[in-house]
């Protein structure tokens, strides 16, 4: 039986996209829109992370100051309906990634933020569908280290990642 669910698992995986990919070329113009606009955010000091349909984030770790206004853009580059895999960037200041992970499967009436643990969230976005993106600042915290994750059921078991605070000098 695991070895069918995986299967149909990757089957639905692969056709999903085709169907997304459409066969078409890729649009240069929205390409060097979307290169002009990383390169901006690079510039202004954000931290740029982009969420795939391959329940990846193309930064699994990154470092701040203690402190110091941090800014990061999530963008969902992956083109599954948010409501079939949509994804978000939570921050926790304390607990476990696995417990987190598995009570957000049961709230999605919050965004997939278990209420009762609203206190172990540093900073989140809101989630994102296909195309779309958000900013997300906040002041960093003591220095330590901070999961992070996409909370959307299932995906923390690969869309999670480590920042890092150092200590102010």
């Amino acid at each position: 039986m695991r070895t069918f669910t995986n299967s149909l698992f990757a089957l639905l995986f692969a056709s999903l996209l085709i169907v997304g990919c459409g066969g078409e070329s890729a649009d240069t113009s929205a390409a060097a829109e979307t290169a002009d606009q990383s390169a901006e955010a690079a510039n202004s000091g954000a931290i740029v992370i982009e969420a795939t349909d391959m329940l990846q984030f193309s930064v699994t770790e990154f470092s701040v100051t203690e402190g110091e206004e941090v800014t990061i853009i999530l963008k969902n580059v992956g083109q599954m309906a948010k409501e079939m895999g949509g994804h978000n960037l939570v921050i926790l200041t304390e607990g476990d990634v696995q417990e987190f992970g598995v009570a957000a499967a049961s709230a999605s009436a919050t965004g997939y933020i278990p209420a009762d643990m609203e206190a172990w969230v540093l900073a989140h976005t809101e989630l994102l569908g296909p195309g779309e993106e958000a900013t997300l600042t906040f002041t960093a915290p003591a220095a330590g280290t901070y999961d992070f994750l996409c909370s959307f059921p299932g995906h923390f078991g690969t869309m999670r990642g480590v920042m890092t605070v150092e200590a102010a000098m």
